[in-house]
């Protein structure tokens, strides 16, 4: 498929898996991170709270970006209410997955493109993740692997973690990080690209 466009983009996000999903659109863009300090966002509710985070995050990098599109995002793994936040430790990884074993939880990922006229556009992808029953073998396997550290939740659908999960509703792709489909409709609602 052949997708054009005339805006220079940069993507708000040190994730590669932001940066791989991205990439399939065959658009140019650049990686921009931002520095600002997640925890000083207050919120009444998780979805305000994740808005929060991906406008904070996407503001800081449009400041330094003139004349070009900023797309940030943030996601989160919120189960019965609570942040999942990545672990910190060894303890808080295991008692992640212990808590989201043979449970459904929700992913939310909230995306924000900023136009260089200021023009913001916000939304929030949910996927509904549910996992079967985990062993304490296999959940002790995985966290010694490393790979629940730097995710929400404490751990990654797109590696090992895939083994836990059951089903998904919604896209698979949102749990990674970046709902794609939906930042491309979004794109292209906002002529940002054509087709």
């Amino acid at each position: 498929m052949n997708i054009t466009t005339q805006t220079k983009f940069v993507l708000a996000s040190a994730s590669p898996r932001r940066k791989e999903l991205l990439a399939q659109l065959h658009i140019p863009f650049e990686v921009i991170t931002s520095n600002v300090e997640e925890t000083s966002v207050q919120a009444q509710s998780v979805e305000q709270y994740v808005q929060g985070v991906a406008r904070l995050k996407t503001r800081d990098v449009a400041a330094k970006c003139h004349g070009k599109t900023v797309i940030g995002a943030d996601t989160i793994v919120v189960f019965q209410n609570r942040l999942l936040h990545k672990p910190k430790s060894r303890a808080e990884a295991v008692q992640h997955l212990q808590a989201l074993s043979n449970n459904r939880h929700r992913v939310l990922t909230a995306v924000v493109i900023i136009q260089p006229d200021g023009e913001e556009t916000v939304f929030v992808e949910e996927t509904i993740v549910i996992f079967k029953k985990l062993s304490a073998k296999l959940i002790e396997a995985y966290v010694d692997s490393g790979d629940p550290f730097d995710k929400a939740g404490g751990y990654g659908i797109q590696t090992h973690g895939a083994l836990f999960v059951e089903r998904i509703e919604g896209d698979y792709n949102n749990v990674v990080g970046f709902p794609l489909a939906s930042v491309f409709e979004q794109l292209i609602h906002l002529r940002l690209l054509t087709i």
